[in-house]
This record gives C-alpha cells, sequence and structure tokens, in this order.
C-alpha cells in the first residue's frame, strides 16, 4: 500500500464514551477536549486536564483522517478476497502489512498507540455498518452552534451511512441555549444527548459540586425534549449516601417526572480514590450506603417514576443488571424483580454481590492479583461459614473490587 502524502494514520479519541456508544462502535470524534466543568466530587475523569475548544477546521481534519483509514480498511478487503468485509483477522494483516505505520521503532509509542486506537475504532465502527458517531469528550453542547452544525453536517456527508450522532452535553448549558438552536442541531444530525444528572435533590447537587441546581435539569432537559433531540439522563443511586438517601430518589423521580427524558441510565456510586468525595468519605462527612441500601434506594425511586421512559442498568457499577424496561408498563415487574432479590437471605444476598462484582472485575483486567483474590476468598469463606464478620469481610471485598472495575 502507498503511503498517503501527509497522513497521520490517527486522530485524537477522548477517555470514555457511554457504554451504549460502546456496544454500537460508535466512531469517536473528539469535537473538545476535557470538561469545561470539572469540579464534580465523584468525578475524577479530566482532573488536572484544562478544558480546550478544537476549531471546526481541526476537527474536520481528524474526520477525513478517519475516513481514509476506512477507505484503506474496505480496500485491504476486497484486495484480500473478502468482500469489503471488516474482520479482526483483516485488521491484524493490515496492521502487519504497514510495518512503516505500525512498526514500532518507526514512531515514538504514543504514537503507534495512538494510530492502533485510531485503527481498532474505524474497524469497528465499520464492521457494526458505520451507522453511529459520537461526538467527544464532556460537553460538546458549549461549542457555538454554528459551529457544532458545520461539525454535524460534516460528519453527515463526508459518512452518508451514518444515521445517528450523539454527544455529552450539561443541563446547565442545555438550559442556556434556545429551543430554535437545538432545533437547528438536531436538523443538522445531532439525534441524542446523554446528560449525567445525577440527582434531583437541590442538596445533594451543591454537596458534590454539580454547578447546577435541580431547576436547571428540568429547565435544560425540557428544552431538549421539546427540541426533537432524544435526551438520556443518568441517575447516581447512593450518591446521597445515607444523609439524603430518600431525598435523593423522591426529588430524582420528580425531575426526571417533570422532563419526561427517553431514556434514564444507572450509574450506582463508586467512590473513586483521590476524588473529592473520597476526602469526605475518609474523613466520616460522607457514609456510604451498602449495596442493600443501595437497591431499596433504587426501589424507591423507581416506584415513584411516572414519566415514559426507557430505565436501564447498562454499567458495571450497577448491581441488578436485569433492570431494564419501557416505563411506566414495566415497573410493576422492575419492583418485582428487587423484591424477589431483597427477599433472598442475606448469605445469598452477599454472595451475589461479591459474584457480580468479581465477574466485573475480571471482564476490565483479565486477572485479580494476589492480595485483592486472597481478600475475595476470605470473604466467600466468611459467608460459607456464617462468620459473624461476614458482611465486614464482604464490604471490604467489594470496595476493592469496585475501584480496581467500575
Amino acid at each position: 500500500m502507498k503511503p498517503r502524502p501527509g497522513a497521520d494514520w490517527a486522530f485524537e479519541i477522548g477517555p470514555i464514551r457511554p457504554p451504549s456508544e460502546g456496544r454500537d462502535q460508535s466512531l469517536l470524534v473528539r469535537a473538545t477536549r476535557n470538561c469545561p466543568w470539572n469540579r464534580c466530587a465523584f468525578c475524577r475523569t479530566y482532573r488536572g486536564k484544562r478544558f480546550e475548544y478544537r476549531n471546526v477546521a481541526e476537527i474536520k481534519r481528524d474526520i477525513d483522517e478517519a475516513k481514509a483509514i476506512a477507505d484503506e480498511l474496505k480496500a485491504a478487503s476486497w484486495r484480500l478476497g473478502q468482500g469489503g468485509e471488516i474482520t479482526g483477522e483483516l485488521v491484524s494483516s493490515f496492521v502487519r502489512g504497514n510495518p512503516e505505520i505500525y512498526g514500532h521503532g518507526n514512531a515514538p509509542p504514543e504514537v503507534i498507540e495512538a494510530r492502533l486506537h485510531s485503527l481498532v475504532n474505524v474497524a469497528n465502527w465499520l464492521a457494526s455498518g458505520a451507522r453511529t458517531v459520537f461526538l467527544q469528550d464532556a460537553n460538546t453542547l458549549v461549542m457555538r452552534t454554528p459551529e457544532l452544525v458545520e461539525v454535524l453536517r460534516y460528519v453527515k456527508t463526508t459518512s452518508p451511512t451514518v444515521e445517528r450522532i450523539t454527544s455529552y452535553a450539561r443541563s446547565h448549558t442545555a438550559a442556556r441555549k434556545s429551543v430554535s438552536e437545538l432545533r437547528e442541531l438536531h436538523q443538522a444530525g445531532l439525534a441524542r444527548l446523554h446528560i449525567g444528572l445525577e440527582s434531583g435533590c437541590d442538596e445533594v447537587l451543591t454537596y458534590i459540586q454539580k454547578g447546577v441546581t435541580a431547576a436547571d435539569h428540568i429547565a435544560g432537559g425540557r428544552k431538549i425534549v421539546e427540541s426533537g433531540i432524544s435526551l438520556s439522563e443518568y441517575v447516581i443511586p447512593g450518591l446521597g449516601g445515607r444523609k439524603w438517601t430518600e431525598k435523593h430518589a423522591l426529588d430524582t423521580a420528580r425531575v426526571l417526572n417533570e422532563i419526561g427524558p427517553d431514556f434514564i441510565r444507572l450509574r450506582s456510586l463508586v467512590v473513586r480514590e483521590g476524588t473529592d468525595l473520597d476526602g469526605k468519605l475518609k474523613s466520616g462527612d460522607f457514609e456510604p450506603l451498602t449495596e442493600d441500601d443501595t437497591v431499596a434506594e433504587l426501589r424507591l425511586f423507581i416506584e415513584h417514576l411516572q414519566c415514559r421512559a426507557h430505565l436501564v442498568s447498562d454499567h458495571m457499577a450497577n448491581l441488578l443488571w436485569e433492570i431494564e424496561g419501557q416505563l411506566p408498563e414495566a415497573k410493576g415487574n422492575l419492583l418485582k424483580l428487587i423484591d424477589d432479590y431483597i427477599a433472598r437471605p442475606l448469605p445469598e444476598r452477599l454472595t451475589m454481590q461479591l459474584k457480580r462484582r468479581l465477574q466485573s472485575h475480571l471482564s476490565v483486567f483479565g486477572g485479580i492479583d494476589g492480595s485483592l483474590k486472597r481478600q475475595v476468598e476470605c470473604a466467600f469463606e466468611s459467608i460459607r461459614t456464617g462468620s459473624p464478620r461476614m458482611e465486614t469481610d464482604v464490604h471490604a471485598a467489594l470496595m476493592a473490587l469496585k475501584q480496581g472495575a467500575m
């Protein structure tokens, strides 16, 4: 293959995207860098990193580079007699056949890594039909509307197979946009926005330094819904700790009822080491919920939801992965699922908690180190023997497993 003049063979990819965009194998386009707020007490994703706008020309270059990589992969598939199909074998062959691009020693390791990351993202995107694109990072909606419109239209023009373009946004930013601006974005191709609601309780929002109020959430969410853009709201069960657990559940349900989003996605709290919330936990200012307490809070939350939305537990941080259904029709079944869990004997609940957290850890790391393995084995043994320490041992093992995998 003759190298393209001036080709980078890589484009910028940010650190995160929603699990649903990973499942759909979305092409990742970095429209902004990092987070313009970057103060949430529970989050460490962008800590120490400065928010930056990217100009439209720079974003377009990345889109062009992704398109060029896609074209090279498809051409290679046809040359190898695979009829345009994109497979893992094809990608491996592509890498081996282009040592001047992907060979170690021909460029710094970070450049090779970026090229491989870009190649895999494009290959997965093509293999899934090249239908979805996700604009990164934390709040693309903060871009000036005409510039974001230009980027959206360029994606659609460059890749006509794209059916859905989505992005993260903040409620505060959405509330400051006019409905006409949001409609313009929708018409240009923006199909869905993912918003971290986290909580509808003002006390919790203040405590975690979210930078929005319940009223902001409602104002921004309603504008998005009115514009025709699909809205996915994220909720963090357990975020209010023991102090606000009931109010967190009830106020969050109330706010979502007023917004009427298309999706409600659950992200149970994991207190990350090094976050502000971790400091509050260690000082004794924040008292976290147990797994069972979180499930009870979740039940109260679902019980008071009255909106029409698809509720889904699609993250490894959640204990009950089975929770999914269209509200309000599925509410009875979802509450029964929770009640069935609560009705289990304590040793069964603790065993389930350990097994699911261990599964999440192994899915990320493929294994478990010696000290953590001994801690988990000790917790299982405490359950087996009915030790009076079994809840304490299981809680300690769960905290350690969550730090690694969530």
